[in-house]
């Protein structure tokens, strides 16, 4: 910006009067017109003819100062008032001055919102403010994979509802299937969520559909699917889905600690509360998955200690699957048979990576309890890994495990965890 200096406006009135024309070229400017004399210098704002900028006066010039601080002006205005500036003392220190205050301001943000906004906002009230009535640290899981399948919902077309769906599972001898949609995988979860939700005393969702009292997982969905009179292919159930979790996960954490022991009943097999909300997160998680790869969107595991909540459920169920593969004959008969509560041969699973962890595994009766100092055979399984082997998405004898000791033992296990899946 250049220096400002004295003009003849510090001693004498400024020029805001009427605008007086121009005189034409080659043409003095009368006396009496009240302008300034033949061959004195002109006014701020008056023309000088081939000067090379507007002419503009004094009052316009000023008002022109703070769109020129915040460089709003026109290429022509702006060489106008610069030019200005070099004539007029009083308003270059206001230039300047508007110049200052310009480099006090915000710069401009951007109207769109940052994506993670409302993680972060949730995140920083409940560190400041937990809930009065928290959730169930056992229910955790299930309210955070609800969360992330209802947000990939949520994005989700008309189109991708009905994307062909590839449910698998493993019935102790063979990888199974079954297709359906991204609807029908929904209706699913809703039908087997209604197990926790009427042992809870909430209504069941499949009302008048309900097959009988101990009906299974299997036996529900198939029902529900039955009453749709197809496989779903709309996004009708999502409403009834999501607050059917969210009853649940409230009901839950306003019913007291107690109820973690509350008795969940699936088909033959019965859980206790606790256990089956760990149980419906796994659900949630896989079958979110399921779908996320019919239509080509991410999505995350479980963070690392709900991943180990899980795990830890699926290693303290594979002593009955062990039995359950006996009775069928589908594992090797028990070796060494002792009483209940005492160690016997243990098998030693171990979990690497995010929620991993050390399980010793009774192998030869769900009563007997395992032991490191029993231990005949050891497994090494990543955590993910192990899910997807316990969900039936991986074929027991493909498992990238690493193992030593009794073979037998390891491949006994390996089916069982693969028989934990099912419809």
């Amino acid at each position: 910006m250049p220096s400002p200096r004295a003009s003849a406006e510090n001693d004498g009135p400024l020029p805001g009067g009427p605008e007086r024309p121009a005189p034409e070229p080659g043409r003095s400017r009368p006396a009496s017109a009240g302008g300034p004399p033949p061959g004195a210098p002109a006014a701020p704002g008056d023309a000088r003819p081939g000067g090379g900028r507007p002419e503009l006066p004094h009052r316009v010039l000023t008002s022109l100062l703070g769109a020129w601080a915040l460089a709003a002006c026109s290429a022509e205005e702006t060489a106008a008032v610069e030019a200005h500036l070099t004539d007029c003392a009083s308003c270059a220190d206001e230039a300047l001055r508007l110049r200052d205050a310009v480099g006090l301001l915000h710069p401009a943000d951007s109207l769109d919102l940052d994506p993670l906004l409302r993680s972060r906002v949730l995140e920083g009230c409940l560190g400041r403010r937990p809930a009065r009535i928290p959730v169930p640290e056992w229910a955790a899981p299930y309210d955070a994979e609800t969360a992330k399948l209802d947000a990939l919902l949520r994005d989700m077309g008309d189109a991708e509802w009905r994307a062909p769906v590839r449910l698998r599972w493993f019935d102790g001898e063979r990888p199974v299937h079954r297709e359906t949609t991204a609807a029908g995988v929904l209706g699913h979860l809703l039908a087997v969520d209604g197990l926790v939700a009427t042992a809870l005393g909430l209504p069941d969702p499949l009302g008048d559909a309900a097959p009988t009292a101990r009906a299974g997982p299997g036996a529900r969905t198939r029902a529900l699917w039955r009453a749709l009179g197809e496989a779903p292919r709309t996004p009708a159930l999502h409403r009834p889905w999501r607050e059917q979790s969210h009853t649940l996960i409230r009901t839950a954490a306003f019913a007291g600690g107690g109820v973690g022991d509350l008795t969940v009943p699936y088909g033959p097999v019965q859980l206790p509360l606790r256990d089956a909300f760990l149980d419906r997160a796994f659900g949630c998680w896989l079958h979110a998955g399921d779908i996320a790869e019919a239509v080509a969107y991410p999505h995350e595991g479980p963070a690392a200690d709900h991943l180990h909540s899980l795990v830890d459920l699926a290693a303290r169920l594979l002593p009955r699957a062990l039995a359950h593969l006996r009775q069928t004959g589908l594992a090797a008969p028990p070796r060494q048979l002792v009483a209940a509560g005492s160690p016997g041969r243990t098998l030693h699973l171990e979990i690497e990576g995010d929620g991993g962890g050390h399980w010793y595994i009774a192998l030869d009766s769900p009563a007997a309890v395992g032991s490191p100092e029993h231990t005949v055979a050891h497994i090494a399984l990543d955590g993910e890994e192990f899910c997807q082997l316990a969900a039936g998405h991986i074929v027991p004898d493909e498992a990238a495990a690493g193992s030593d000791g009794e073979r037998e033992a390891i491949r006994d296990v390996l089916y069982a965890t693969a028989s934990l899946s099912r419809l």
